[in-house]
């Protein structure tokens, strides 16, 4: 239990979702006017997107637990952490937040406000590598917080930080993400046609890490107990 209203995690959650979401996009909006090197532009929206992970998770996470993505709630939902309703809270308000996000980076950077991304972002390769972001980002959240809390805000930071290099998506890993970088025709942006696909994917990527996790993060006297429980009933 929070020691924080939901309304103070709610805001916490939205806010959250639309510092990241600003960093993703604007950074790929500075990247791309700095450079046209797309390797050089890629490099330029990594670092600045897993260093504001760090920063977001440490300074908002004692507040709302710090998912900032769907994902992460729909976990933690499954995991019976949170309850039906706040978990939808929780989504509605990073989806806002993130809409937002992407909206004042346009700001910042004397864009059009409204905008509709025609990147093209599609195909199997691209589901398969957002099932794999997913799958990684909440594996290193659940084992995280099993072993080392502490250092949770870090093992995202960096996971994310490999993530966009290793991955063929260059690993959105976040419903709200994907869909707040619809509305943005710009480096960070993805068609909102192809958003589907990597939501469904970053869905099962989520609950596949927590299957695995659930099994793999017993230790034996958690086993033994537990099938001493079923032998009494």
């Amino acid at each position: 239990m929070s020691d924080f209203t939901l309304p103070r995690r709610l805001v916490a959650e939205a806010l959250g979702t639309a510092m990241l979401v600003g960093t993703v996009v604007g950074s790929g909006i500075m990247a791309d006017k700095l450079s046209d090197d797309v390797a050089v532009s890629l490099l330029g929206n990594t670092i600045p997107t897993g260093a504001i992970l760090v920063v977001l998770i440490t300074m908002l996470g004692p507040i709302s637990g710090a998912h900032f993505n769907p994902a992460v709630t729909f976990v933690f939902w499954l995991k019976r952490e949170l309850g039906l309703a706040v978990a939808g809270a929780y989504i509605a308000s990073q989806i806002l937040g993130g809409i937002c996000g992407s909206l004042t980076a346009h700001v910042m950077f004397e864009l059009p406000v409204w905008q509709a991304s025609t990147t093209v972002r599609t195909g199997e390769a691209q589901w398969v590598a957002e099932v794999v972001a997913t799958f990684g980002l909440l594996a290193s959240i659940l084992a995280g917080i099993r072993f080392k809390a502490e250092a949770v805000p870090w093992l995202v930071g960096l996971y994310i930080t490999a993530a966009y290099w290793f991955t063929a998506s260059t690993s959105f890993a976040n419903p709200a993400v994907a869909i707040a970088r619809a509305f943005t025709d710009t480096f960070a942006g993805i068609r909102p046609v192809d958003l589907p696909g990597f939501i469904v994917a970053e869905f099962i990527g989520a609950a596949i890490a927590l299957v695995l996790f659930t099994w793999l993060l017993k230790t034996r006297s958690e086993t033994a107990s537990r099938s001493a429980a079923t032998s009494v009933r």
